[in-house]
């Protein structure tokens, strides 16, 4: 947040300096700014050091779900939490229904087990082995992008599952407020952080969106992020915490 933060000011600074010569080059570098916050602020653990230095990767939206089995190759970096990789065939179907308890409040969540069915199988197994409970939320965005990013049991952004699995994306994703994406490192990198979006945000569509929260469980988050980050900053903690008790699945 820093790095956005020092390149927004220095566009701007840039802009209100030099625009009646140079307008198109503050531009520029506010949109780069921009698109650095996005992809720092949703990174997460997730993923092999070779696949990223590779730049293969292993398919998008319904390369392995199409066959009817999903991937979950084992990650070079052990698990912030012992848990076994989901199976590769996923069981759910349709829109699941689930519950994230949080210190905060229940949020109601619905999972689309059709669209996106290995993340879907992969957080219906994460929970069910407990690897969210006692999980505190660890990020909290008010500027630029509105997200609560969960699902790092360490809490410090880098922890994950001990495995990753490809992204499930066809293009037209978006992220108006109650979405639930996951965060990921790179092309093929999720793990277990997701983030839920309590206000209508741009971001390219390279986030797995795998649920919806409802129109009461969006404003308990969006009431979390009017009280801000522990630091003051647009970018950190929340300054309430909000931990996550417990994720059940009703179907």
């Amino acid at each position: 947040m820093d790095h956005f933060a020092q390149s927004r000011s220095h566009a701007l600074t840039r802009r209100s300096d030099e625009s009646t010569r140079r307008p198109k080059s503050a531009l520029v570098l506010a949109l780069a700014a921009f698109a650095v916050l996005a992809l720092l602020l949703l990174s997460g653990c997730g993923s092999s050091d070779s696949e990223r230095d590779s730049g293969e990767s292993s398919g998008s939206s319904g390369t392995s779900a199409a066959a009817g089995t999903c991937s979950y190759p084992a990650d070079s970096q052990p698990g912030a939490k012992e848990v076994d990789a989901p199976e590769e065939k996923p069981q759910a179907k349709g829109s699941v229904d689930a519950t994230v308890s949080t210190s905060v409040g229940d949020l109601a969540v619905t999972l689309d087990a059709d669209r996106t069915p290995c993340t879907v199988n992969s957080f219906l197994s994460l929970a069910a082995q407990k690897y969210f409970d006692d999980t505190d939320c660890h990020r909290l965005t008010t500027e630029g992008i509105f997200v609560l990013q969960c699902g790092d049991p360490t809490g410090t952004g880098s922890g994950g599952p001990g495995y990753s699995f490809p992204d499930e994306l066809d293009g037209s994703e978006t992220y108006p407020a109650g979405t639930l994406a996951m965060a990921n490192s790179g092309p093929d990198t999720n793990g277990s952080q997701f983030f839920v979006v309590y206000d209508d945000s741009s971001l390219p569509p390279d986030y797995t969106v795998f649920g919806q929260l409802d129109e009461k469980s969006t404003k308990t988050v969006a009431d979390i992020a009017a009280k801000g980050t522990d630091s003051g900053a647009g970018d950190g903690a929340p300054k309430e915490t909000v931990k996550i008790t417990e994720v059940t699945a009703q179907n």
